[in-house]
């Protein structure tokens, strides 16, 4: 059952599906859609079963759908439970099918408030305050409590969508809209998606939406009391897919559209094809925070082109996705900029090794995740320790002049395929073995086995450019001196006022290394730079982060704030545990906790409570 993937039920050797039809509506009352999933498939090797993963959905009826549409009905077996996987659908077929038969079966089924895959927002959780609101988030293996399907990225479908949602609401989905029709009180809405995504990328939403053209083939989504900062927040965003698509291969998914969601949103972004969506704390109101866009549509190619098999190899989505966004900053910004969040990234790589452990087999670039959620798995270490491997790479075989022909090489050789990290080994060492024999010498000369599958921190650092961090450096310095003589009169607000996100960030993050900065130091530097109150997401993060650590709780107010008005697990998971830790937070961290559960999306939620042992 878990040979091709550990975290699927799926019999994925015996049946992959190719294409997946969703009819359903959204009742908005009971808290769930309705409807039927139409699958077509095709037999790998005899069988006379196909088993689907689902999660929390209720399985009315399964059919046969024959070529002249003849149905036959089809014995229903759901006793197979795994308490992270979760039930099996086993469908007997009426009798053994042969290798290679073309299958179609038609589901009819509700999902149920405990699945995690969607998150049901009342009116009062929204800008608007009128109308109610839903939208999905499946990555890792949430699909499963969407709509039954082989919830692999090792199996990549097409799919269609008719969607039935209350007027006046708009319905979007991971796909291009082929139009709407009205039935009543509802308006149905039509989409398709034609180049195959595996099950985690299937997307919708449905709320009080408008949009802004951005370009010919690029706008931005969100509720109409936002738009126009959201309009004018990403407005480059066509640029910055020119740029990648300079930098890699042209785009091949048609539309790149943006929906700026609530702010319960569990993650920075999420690369939906045609529809990424993103958290309203990238609004900072000067376009700094934009990189996540560029780490977005790094994605088109590296995750939803070219799709690591199962979620053991996820670090060829992201490891990619991260040094591709690093290389879209450096041609859009400058180089200084690309050293800067590899920096940033090292920092975030030191502090998630560390909150594992460094001997836990979790942080191996490809761990071992058969009996593991995913979820738990989650961190920044295949973004970070997968960049690192791809920088030093680079840097190893001359440079970006010889790593971005073989980049256009790797994407073009996989797009439309499911790959593991063997694959990418071997087309590495065969790629340069044929373009360059004596650059082919240099990888033989790697440690893989350490690179790839050992914990903790990556056999060999690489060198960055310490240039563009040196004045946020010695402004940390500065004020670790001034700990000791007390001298604070000699800073200014202009001291960081032409800093960057990042190299602030980085001024944060060293006087965060410090065993604990006192209260005095601390009200110092918020009373020179205004920290609590900076609207940048990024750098009220880092701040709050340094004063919490240092057991600063004159920040508490500040704190809760943020836990009360975002979900972003980015920030908030690390601000609980933070706050928990806290001698006088611990009661005040589990109180607000419990007091917001309801606000999170359940994903959060669920991360957040193991977190603080709840």
């Amino acid at each position: 059952m878990f040979e091709i993937d550990p975290n699927s039920q799926s019999n994925l050797g015996e049946v992959a599906t190719s294409h997946v039809h969703l009819e359903l509506a959204v009742d908005f009352a009971a808290r769930k859609l309705a409807g039927t999933a139409t699958l077509a498939l095709k037999t790998l090797e005899c069988t006379d079963q196909i088993v689907l993963d689902t999660a929390h959905l209720v399985i009315k009826s399964a059919s046969l759908e024959s070529a002249d549409d003849r149905t036959e009905a089809l014995d229903i077996d759901m006793t197979t439970i795994h308490k992270v996987y979760g039930t099996a659908l086993r469908l007997r077929l009426p009798a053994m099918v042969a290798k290679g038969t073309s299958l179609r079966i038609l589901i009819s089924y509700e999902t149920t408030p405990k699945g995690g895959a969607i998150q049901f927002l009342d009116a009062e959780q929204t800008l608007g305050k009128k109308h109610p609101y839903l939208f999905t988030q499946c990555e890792e293996i949430h699909a499963r409590s969407l709509f039954p399907c082989q919830d692999s990225p090792s199996v990549k479908i097409s799919y269609s969508a008719s969607i039935r949602v209350p007027k006046p609401l708009t319905a979007l989905m991971s796909a291009i809209a082929t139009g709407s029709s009205d039935e009543g009180d509802s308006t149905v809405f039509k989409f398709e998606q034609n180049t195959t995504i595996p099950s985690y990328l299937v997307a919708l939403v449905a709320g009080n939406l408008v949009s802004a053209e951005i370009s010919h083939r690029c706008a931005v989504w969100s509720e109409p009391e936002n738009i126009a900062a959201c309009e004018w927040e990403f407005a480059e965003m066509d640029k910055i897919l020119q740029t990648a698509e300079d930098l890699v291969t042209p785009y091949q998914w048609g539309r790149y559209d943006l929906l700026v969601l609530p702010p319960s949103f569990p993650f920075g972004g999420m690369e939906n094809p045609c529809l990424t969506f993103v958290t309203p704390t990238l609004l900072a109101g000067d376009r700094s925070l934009t990189d996540v866009i560029a780490h977005e549509i790094a994605h088109s190619w590296s995750g939803n082109l070219v799709t690591a098999k199962n979620w053991e190899h996820f670090w060829l989505n992201e490891g990619w996705t991260t040094y591709l966004e690093r290389r879209i900053v450096s041609r859009l910004s400058s180089e200084d900029a690309r050293q800067l969040s590899c920096v940033i990234g090292e920092t975030d790589l030191v502090d998630s090794i560390g909150f594992y452990g460094k001997d836990s087999p979790l942080t191996a670039l490809v761990p071992k995740l058969a009996g593991v959620d995913p979820d738990d798995a989650y961190s920044t270490i295949p973004y970070d320790k997968g960049a690192h491997l791809l920088y030093y790479l680079e840097q190893l075989l001359g440079g970006p002049a010889v790593f971005e022909p073989y980049t256009r090489a790797y994407i073009s050789e996989f797009q439309g395929r499911s790959i593991g990290t063997d694959d990418w080994k071997d087309h590495l060492l065969t790629y340069f073995a044929q373009a360059d024999p004596e650059k082919a010498k240099l990888l033989d000369t790697l440690e893989w086995d350490r690179w790839l599958y050992a914990p903790g921190m990556p056999p060999v650092g690489n060198k960055y450019d310490n240039r563009p961090q040196k004045v946020c450096l010695d402004l940390a310095s500065r004020w670790l001196d001034a700990a000791d003589s007390g001298d604070y009169a000699q800073f200014k607000p202009s001291d960081i006022e032409h800093f960057s996100t990042m190299q602030r960030v980085i001024f944060l993050g060293r006087l965060a290394e410090c065993t604990s900065l006192s209260a005095e130091v601390l009200a110092a530097i918020d009373g020179a730079y205004g920290l609590t109150g900076i609207r940048n997401s990024e750098v009220r993060f880092s701040w709050l982060s340094l004063a919490l650590k240092s057991n600063y709780m004159a920040v508490t107010d500040a704190v809760v704030e943020m836990l009360s008005t975002q979900g972003r697990m980015k920030f908030t998971r690390p601000l609980y545990r933070l706050l928990h830790a806290c001698p006088d937070g611990r009661e005040l961290a589990e109180k607000t906790f419990l007091r917001l559960r309801g606000f999170y999306h359940p994903i959060c939620a669920r991360m957040v409570e193991k977190d603080l042992g709840l």
